[in-house]
């Protein structure tokens, strides 16, 4: 019955099949670090746009800018310095073999974007399949991507600005995030320095470099057009994942590389584009793929709490497809289940198809985007207190989520 209701839901993209239950997936600048040449010599540079004090100048990395400050000022603007900065750190990788495949989880999503590397414009010369960006952030070889670049490939190809070319491993992978870690063998590599996304506000500036369609490091740069984009929202419900959106020029071949801010640090890791779209690119927070990429480095895989179940926003037009599957949901439903996935958390503590999530552990839950990000934050056998309204009736029920499966929990 469940799965009529399913196929009749005209919003997939708000269908979340992973955890959440499901969870399928300008403020001030801060003073840069006072960093020295080698040579013991502070080197004054650009103004940034919108500095308080219009006399303001940064030191910055002189290794990686010094061809950039020997040209006329009129060229040193803050883009080609902080570009300047991290290029050498982008790396072009290429899946062996060169193939995207989606991950094996039985949790497919409705419809998905096309991930860099999927689809070329008409006219295009075609790049290999698994083609993508990546960052160094580790100086002896540890390299950021995406899951989807490397696919299910356990060796790429990884090719340095300087035309080094390194045989690389896949250290590990975490679709749900869509974050992979590759390590070359090598030492003394120029590496990235992280920022933070989390109080990025729209309108900052935002710098993405990569290596679209094949041109090896293309600096495009943009704002910061939105922040805490759901996954849903971005089309892509599988991802357990709040994006950034930026209007900087993203395209395939880019995923995986850096999105910078106008200070040269990293500050998330483009991953996807919308195709019926123009200037809608998404990377995810680089606190986010930070974390994932230690729990890849530490444990070789990443660990997401999962409940097992199947959530909607409640529109009345979601409403009446429901009632007319059998399924009455409570006046007041804002985020309700539509399905239980058999041997899941969720079963055993006794959640139905039809209860409507209000709270989880007292936080107000206003969309199945909320339920997901509560059990994120969450850990594996942590006690929530989730509180539903089934038919009327207020109840609380402890749950205890488990690891998300790495098959398929729907075949």
């Amino acid at each position: 019955m469940m799965s009529r209701v399913f196929n009749r839901l005209s919003l997939g993209a708000m269908l979340l099949a992973l955890g959440g239950g499901v969870g399928i997936a300008g403020s001030r600048y801060i003073e840069a670090d006072n960093r020295q040449w080698k040579g013991g010599a502070a080197v004054p540079v650009v103004l940034q746009p919108g500095a308080e004090n219009a006399d303001e100048t940064r030191d910055i990395e002189p290794s990686a800018t010094v061809a950039v400050l020997n040209r006329p000022p009129m060229s040193r603007n803050f883009i080609a310095v902080a570009a300047a900065q991290v290029g050498p750190a982008v790396v072009k990788i290429e899946a062996i073999p060169t193939q995207i495949e989606e991950p094996d989880n039985g949790l497919t999503p409705p419809f998905l974007p096309k991930l860099f590397g999927e689809e070329m414009p008409p006219g295009r010369t075609p790049i290999p399949r698994g083609s993508g960006s990546g960052f160094i952030i580790h100086d002896d070889g540890g390299i950021l991507t995406n899951a989807h670049v490397v696919g299910k490939s356990e060796v790429v190809r990884v090719k340095l600005k300087d035309g080094r070319e390194f045989e690389g491993k896949v250290v590990g992978s975490d679709p749900l995030t869509d974050v992979a870690v590759v390590k070359i063998e090598a030492e003394k590599l120029p590496d990235v320095k992280l920022g933070k996304a989390a109080d990025l506000v729209p309108g900052q500036w935002a710098i993405a470099i990569g290596n679209p369609l094949g041109l090896d490091n293309t600096v495009t740069v943009g704002i910061i057009s939105a922040t805490g984009r759901s996954s849903s929202q971005v089309g892509i419900p599988d991802k357990r994942v709040r994006f950034i959106q930026t209007d900087a020029a993203i395209n395939p071949g880019n995923s995986g590389g850096p999105l910078i801010d106008d200070r040269g640090q990293v500050i998330g890791m483009t991953t996807a584009i919308r195709a019926d779209a123009q200037g809608l690119g998404f990377a995810i927070p680089i606190e986010t793929a930070q974390r994932i990429a230690n729990q890849l480095l530490t444990d070789g895989r990443a660990s997401h709490p999962f409940l097992g179940i199947q959530m909607v926003d409640v529109t009345p037009e979601v409403r009446s497809q429901l009632e007319q599957n059998n399924l009455t949901l409570p006046d007041a439903a804002r985020v309700a289940i539509v399905g239980v996935l058999e041997n899941t958390p969720a079963e055993k503590a006794g959640l139905r198809p039809g209860d409507a999530i209000e709270q989880i552990n007292g936080i107000e839950i206003s969309s199945a985007a909320d339920v997901q990000d509560v059990v994120e934050a969450s850990e594996v056998g942590e006690l929530l207190q989730v509180q539903i309204n089934r038919q009327g009736q207020i109840q609380s029920i402890g749950i205890r989520p488990g690891a998300f499966p790495s098959q398929g929990m729907m075949n």
